[in-house]
């Protein structure tokens, strides 16, 4: 069971993304609260697995908020669903200790992969914000020539072409459908690569693509 708080100034949306999340079997809702500090304030006996922190736009005390929820929460993933796409933003958003990115016209299915994501440890943005995060990157790179890896090797035919697939903007479902395999065999290499390649985030991943020729630019 993934244990999840929800922080968000308009408790409407708040109760509507708890109903959307408790739907899933596997995940529970422990609280709904307005303010962060309500949430720093209380005593949980079960775990908090992941805070989603729900927010218009964001602001230097949403990026204080964060920092300190990771203090006190050293264990919880935060995830952040917010209008925002300002680059220096996100970044510091992300510095202080946000682990997943969602836009707010992210889908359900989005919604529970960034929870399984960040549950078993690993990042997760969605693909506007992950554009936003690349952007630095690809202008460093685009005069300087790309070198191919050499554990880029331990990838399998079928793990690169997930990758290019889903560098090229396919969703999980759209690379299941061109590749005639099931989603949960797409959530299961993209596993696997991150593994092998021993990266932690989809932005490194998208990274490691486009420095080795797999995503093009």
């Amino acid at each position: 069971m993934i244990n999840i708080v929800i922080i968000g100034i308009h408790h409407l949306q708040s109760e509507a993304i708890a109903t959307l999340i408790e739907s899933n079997d596997e995940f529970k809702v422990l609280d709904i609260h307005s303010r962060t500090t309500d949430f720093l304030h209380k005593n949980y006996v079960d775990p908090v697995h992941v805070v989603i922190k729900n927010i218009p736009k964001i602001t230097s005390d949403d990026i204080s908020d964060v920092e300190e929820i990771q203090k006190i929460h050293p264990k919880a993933k935060v995830l952040i669903i917010s209008y925002s796409e300002n680059e220096e933003t996100i970044f510091n958003i992300i510095k202080v200790g946000a682990k997943g990115f969602l836009s707010h016209d992210a889908s359900r299915q989005e919604l529970f992969e960034a929870i399984y994501s960040l549950r078993n440890g690993y990042d997760y943005f969605s693909k506007c914000i992950t554009n936003i995060l690349l952007n630095r990157y690809v202008s460093s790179i685009q005069n300087n020539e790309k070198t191919e890896d050499d554990d880029v090797k331990q990838l399998s035919t079928r793990e690169i072409e997930i990758l290019s697939l889903w560098g090229n903007s396919y969703t999980n479902p759209e690379i299941a459908d061109t590749l005639h395999i099931s989603v949960r065999t797409v959530e299961t290499h993209k596993t696997h690569i991150m593994q092998k390649l021993n990266l932690k985030t989809q932005v490194d991943l998208i990274k490691y693509g486009i420095k080795n020729n797999i995503i093009a630019l």
